[in-house]
């Protein structure tokens, strides 16, 4: 079985996380971190996300778990995960980062560490935004720059980045399939008079409220028509199930970085 430590394991996802590996057959839980002065440290992480004792208790010390035979999956914030991600390049030990909102410093330093072990890095676990994104390209190259592009998602209140690291990957992968740059295109919203919409304009919304898990809207609209394509995450499983599917897909890699399109098989 698949050693997994859960970094991360008193947050929502990470609950979700340990709960998915224990009734996967084919992983084991090996290790559950959280961050120093966390109330649930000491605690078991089996009874912490609703399932009984595992015997596996709850850590701030992720240098003593970190190992080439266990595989890390990060759901924390970018400073933490970054933190693992040296502590990882260290020890050799294979990570899967779901983690977002690096600034731009943060992920100059994680696209230099992750190829130096084997490491999933990706700002959507779930199955279907890969597909999204797959589609979302290929829609992008049809249609080029005659169909304006504009991206909203929405998520629940209490996400702390804006716009979601999904949003903007979406952008990069409009702007590579139509040869525009989202550092210099981008436009984060809109206010006042700001005159017509320019022609490499790409349009990223951000919205928050409420409990919503994520969903993600890509419309390319043209004259007289226009395509949207969507994903809603119905519950927190969809990014859980894609994580420990890369964890396994992860451990007969060669070092080096990889996302979730090799780990589907969708390149």
């Amino acid at each position: 079985m698949t050693r997994i430590v859960v970094c991360g394991a008193a947050g929502r996802m990470g609950r979700t996380l340990v709960t998915l590996v224990a009734q996967n057959s084919a992983a084991t839980l090996a290790g559950a971190v959280e961050a120093a002065g966390n109330p649930a440290l000491g605690k078991d992480a089996g009874e912490l996300a609703g399932l009984g004792p595992l015997g596996v208790q709850i850590t701030d010390d992720f240098a003593a778990l970190a190992s080439p035979d266990a595989v890390a999956l990060d759901f924390t914030n970018a400073a933490a995960a970054l933190d693992h991600l040296r502590t990882a390049v260290q020890r050799g030990t294979p990570i899967v980062i779901g983690s977002t909102g690096f600034n731009a410093t943060q992920q100059a330093e994680l696209d230099a560490l992750a190829p130096q072990t084997r490491a999933v890095v990706a700002s959507n676990m779930s199955v279907g935004i890969s597909v999204l994104q797959r589609l979302v390209g290929e829609a992008a190259r049809l249609l080029g720059r005659d169909f304006d592009t504009e991206i909203v998602e929405i998520h629940h209140k209490m996400k702390v980045d804006a716009p979601s690291g999904t949003a903007l990957t979406l952008g990069r992968t409009v702007a590579e399939a139509t040869g525009r740059s989202l550092a210099h295109d981008a436009v984060y919203g809109r206010e006042g008079i700001v005159g017509a919409r320019k022609p490499n304009e790409l349009g990223i919304i951000a919205l928050r409220g409420g409990d919503v898990i994520g969903d993600h809207t890509v419309i390319f609209a043209g004259m007289g028509e226009r395509i949207e394509l969507t994903h809603r995450a119905q519950s927190r499983d969809c990014l859980a199930r894609g994580a420990l599917r890369a964890a396994l897909w992860l451990v007969g890699q060669p070092v080096g970085r990889y996302g979730m399109s090799d780990v589907l098989g969708l390149r």
